[in-house]
């Protein structure tokens, strides 16, 4: 147990986290780790499944990554960037999707993005699903593709949040992991690891930081926790943060759950194309057949569709997507894929879900989150980003921006 020497503690060891604890260390300031899981990473994760693959179980992809900073980590690590286009952006199969049913959903969702920008800069802020059109064959189809991107089903997206996300077009992978690399950027770092924190009094003239392992004492804290820890009050505070209590309350974490599959035969299918199991209705998994070439499948279910899948366990991914793929290709495609590796978020007890999304009328929550207390208490993460949340780079750009302010705050201090 470290004494009383620590300047900062971080709570949390997600992105924002490390990013965070990194930009103190390198600062020269006696910074602590404190983190409830035994690994780092938070909802980056990385697992190595039996054939030696890396597979990201959450965030799998450096999005607009020619800004995005964990890139450069990337590179700096020596790891593998794959910068060939991403599954969503190649034409499905047409065994799949005809060319003609393609070009009509394509310009559905372009004119649904039309709509939803448009009314972003309108008041009062509404569901996204209000701006679907009443006589399109191709709403529920849309909604699914709203789950993918924002973890949550249109009638629970603000519009205004979801039109605020900022996005350069340029998405890559790292094969040996994203998880893996956000890892490494902190193993180095003073870490104490399964040592949940259950509460900070910052009443003091120093902050006081209960742990599994017992208290610690710091003159400033950074708050890295996911919204969800914060609106169930999972981390108290003395004095009480009703206001950010509310702000995590508005930005609830959505769900994008991943599940592996090995493929036999996988050469018949071209590498990283992507299908839907239904095109009919809401709720349908998204399929990507050879991700970086592997011999897999790497299935994507969101919203309300994945909150009912974990509610039957492991297993009720796997047979829904088995259920949604013969139908597709045919009941012999069942005996040509095995799972290898799902992790429901909404379960994790340290994450209670994928990423954050604003309630309609909620946009705002983001500011109100960020605000630091009395320059001793500290917030980032990924739902603190106005513009780049659900994101690793979200939580790297607010962990680094709430080191800076602590630094600055020290530098203020009188001698």
């Amino acid at each position: 147990m470290p004494g009383t020497d620590i300047e900062v503690v971080v709570i949390g060891g997600g992105a924002a986290g490390v990013a965070a604890a990194r930009r103190l260390h390198d600062a020269s300031i006696r910074c602590l780790l404190v983190d409830a899981r035994s690994r780092l990473g938070g909802r980056a994760w990385t697992v190595t499944d039996a054939s030696g693959f890396a597979l990201d179980l959450g965030c799998g992809w450096l999005h607009s990554a020619d800004r995005n900073p964990w890139a450069r980590v990337a590179s700096e690590q020596g790891a593998t960037i794959d910068k060939s286009s991403p599954p969503w952006t190649r034409p499905p199969p047409e065994w799949d999707f005809s060319r003609t049913e393609q070009a009509d959903f394509q310009q559905a969702v372009s004119a649904f993005f039309a709509r939803a920008e448009q009314a972003a800069q309108k008041e009062p802020d509404v569901a996204a699903s209000t701006l679907l059109d009443p006589t399109s064959r191709w709403n529920g189809l849309i909604n699914s593709l709203g789950t993918y991107i924002s973890g949550t089903d249109l009638d629970q997206l603000s519009v205004k949040d979801f039109d605020n996300y900022a996005d350069t077009g340029i998405n890559w992978r790292v094969v040996e992991g994203y998880g893996a690399i956000i890892s490494a950027y902190g193993a180095d770092l003073p870490l104490m690891p399964d040592c949940r924190v259950s509460a900070v009094d910052h009443s003091g003239k120093r902050l006081r930081v209960e742990t599994a392992k017992g208290a610690i004492e710091a003159d400033q804290v950074i708050v890295t926790v996911p919204s969800t820890v914060l609106a169930t009050e999972r981390l108290r505070f003395t004095p009480p943060l009703p206001a950010k209590v509310q702000a995590a309350h508005g930005l609830p974490l959505g769900l994008a759950d991943k599940l592996f599959m090995a493929l036999d035969g996988a050469e018949e299918f071209d590498k990283d194309v992507r299908v839907f199991g239904r095109k009919d209705r809401p709720g349908t998994g998204a399929y990507q057949f050879r991700p970086l070439g592997r011999p897999q499948i790497e299935a994507y279910f969101g919203g309300r569709l994945a909150a009912d899948l974990e509610a039957g366990g492991d297993a009720a991914f796997f047979d829904f997507a088995v259920s949604e793929l013969v139908g597709l290709l045919g009941s012999d495609f069942a005996g040509r894929i095995k799972p290898i590796h799902v992790h429901r978020w909404g379960h994790d007890p340290f994450a209670l879900g994928s990423y954050s999304s604003a309630l309609p009328g909620f946009a705002e929550c983001r500011l109100t989150l960020a605000v630091p207390i009395d320059n001793r208490l500290f917030f980032a993460g990924e739902a603190c980003s106005v513009h780049d949340f659900s994101t690793a780079h979200g939580g790297w750009n607010t962990g680094v921006a709430a080191a800076d302010q602590v630094i600055a705050a020290r530098r203020s201090q009188p001698a």
